[in-house]
């Protein structure tokens, strides 16, 4: 059993721990922490926990804690992470890492100086269908991945510090782009390097001094592309979907809208729905288990678990710190309007390096298959490539 500080009182500190109380169980909460003193006596009350503190190394210092939870806004990640090393507790910290490479570096060498345990909360890389998807993946299902494209769209974040780049670090990339920069990581092999990203930003709609719209691709040495499509600017709820494409098959994922959850209302329901939702007339969305859903649940598990156990859990502090590194460069990228290179400090994946050429598959002793293709009349045409001269062909085989 741990005991734990939670930093943060926020909707991301709620679900955080509503998942622990509800699914982990043998976990407690001994210690909220609010820069807000009502939020944080409020919590603390809400949810049965025993002492609240407004001051972060309060929280961490406790002689009772072993595990420090980081849900605060981006500017208090690195004060937070390098008091929790510091006091020799483990420590977990929501997304992103920090609001640039720098500062994720700066954190994950000071855990790893530390020696203390570090878990990187994204929770989205854990949903029930991302964890089955990436299963069928690396059992080779998709054959070797080409791309991966991760949206996650709303109208905008709930937070004011969110809209203020002093304190988020930036916009809708380092907001959701990061969800979607480590899924997209995940499915093409973590031990694929980023090398370029090219990405265009603007602030389409809000009068904000970052970027409230975004798309952008990484380019990784295995060939693979990862897209990006993130916007504070989209109506009607929050968009999360991925596609994954391989030379071998596709996968689809659809995780809050259109999910087999539709309900009509004239009257409404006079409350909340669920996350991002704009209302509650008319077509609604509602989501069953939203913890569940969005990843917390199996997330926790394996942070807690991988505790107990020794190991690493699936994300940890070097994954926030690459991400980090490829948002820097999307930010960039976004200036210059060229391709930028991702600058990587330390680069740790012993795994390919150089770009690898498309695969090629035998036709026969003298051609590569470019594409077979089942025709109208039952007939089968098959494109070819000649091994020797290039010459492109094809050939069709009666039925």
């Amino acid at each position: 059993m741990h005991k734990i500080a939670m930093l943060g009182t926020g909707l991301i500190g709620r679900f955080y721990t509503m998942s622990l109380l509800k699914y982990r169980g043998k976990d407690e909460i001994r210690v909220v922490c609010s820069a807000d003193e009502a939020d944080a006596r409020n919590f603390a009350g809400e949810f049965g926990i025993p002492r609240w503190t407004t001051v972060i190394e309060d929280a961490v210092q406790d002689p009772e804690i072993d595990t420090v939870i980081i849900g605060l806004p981006n500017f208090l990640h690195k004060r937070a992470a390098l008091a929790a090393a510091k006091a020799g507790k483990a420590v977990l910290c929501t997304k992103p890492l920090g609001t640039n490479a720098a500062e994720a570096l700066e954190m994950l060498r000071a855990v790893e100086e530390a020696g203390v345990f570090h878990g990187y909360l994204e929770d989205l890389v854990y949903t029930p269908k991302t964890l089955k998807a990436l299963q069928s993946a690396h059992k080779g299902a998709l054959g070797k991945v080409l791309w991966a494209r991760s949206r996650e769209t709303h109208a905008g974040p709930h937070s004011d510090w969110f809209w203020n780049k002093k304190l988020s670090g930036g916009g809708a990339i380092v907001d959701m782009g990061c969800h979607c920069i480590e899924i997209g990581r995940s499915f093409i092999g973590k031990t694929h390097r980023p090398l370029e990203v090219t990405c265009w930003a603007d602030t389409q709609v809000h009068p904000i001094d970052t970027e409230d719209h975004a798309v952008g691709l990484v380019r990784y040495d295995s060939g693979a592309i990862g897209q990006f499509e993130v916007s504070w600017t989209f109506r009607g709820g929050m968009d999360l979907r991925d596609e994954i494409s391989g030379t071998e098959g596709t996968i689809w994922l659809n995780h809050w809208l259109r999910t087999g959850f539709e309900m009509f209302s004239n009257v409404g329901q006079g409350g909340y729905v669920a996350e991002k939702a704009e209302g509650d007339t008319g077509w609604l969305y509602p989501v069953g288990d939203e913890i569940g859903s969005l990843g917390y649940v199996e997330m926790f598990l394996d942070m807690f678990n991988a505790m107990d156990s020794g190991r690493a859990p699936m994300e940890t502090f070097y994954d926030g710190y690459i991400v980090n590194a490829i948002i820097d460069a999307c930010y960039k990228a976004a200036e210059t309007k060229k391709w930028e290179p991702v600058e990587i400090v330390d680069w740790r994946s012993s795994g390919q390096v150089d770009e690898e050429k498309a695969a090629m598959k035998d036709f026969d002793m003298a051609y590569y298959l470019i594409k077979e293709e089942r025709m109208p009349n039952g007939n089968l045409k098959f494109i070819l490539k000649h091994k020797v001269t290039g010459e492109i062909s094809q050939m069709i085989q009666q039925e």
